[in-house]
């Protein structure tokens, strides 16, 4: 599995999800909105017909903001929804 990528301006993570169908993808991304509502948090989304790109920014937007466990732990949880 690929890892998250680690930006640092502006500083996020991100990672591309790559599915084999438009089925496969949608279904990712049916999981991925539950969970996100489920813990009232929300990260940026792009996608097409097989792909999925997602963008992690830090919880606090301050200019100092920085990566921390939340993040690493939010990311994880999204892996295991494949």
């Amino acid at each position: 599995m690929d890892k998250w990528n680690l930006k640092k301006r502006p500083v996020c993570l991100e990672k591309r999800f790559e599915f084999e169908s438009y089925t496969i993808t949608r279904d990712f991304l049916d999981r991925l909105g539950d969970y996100c509502e489920k813990v009232k948090r929300y990260p940026d989304i792009s996608f097409g017909k097989t792909y999925v790109n997602i963008t992690l920014r830090p919880e606090d937007d301050s200019t100092e903001a920085k990566i921390t466990s939340s993040e690493h732990q939010f990311a994880e949880e999204i892996d295991r929804l494949l």
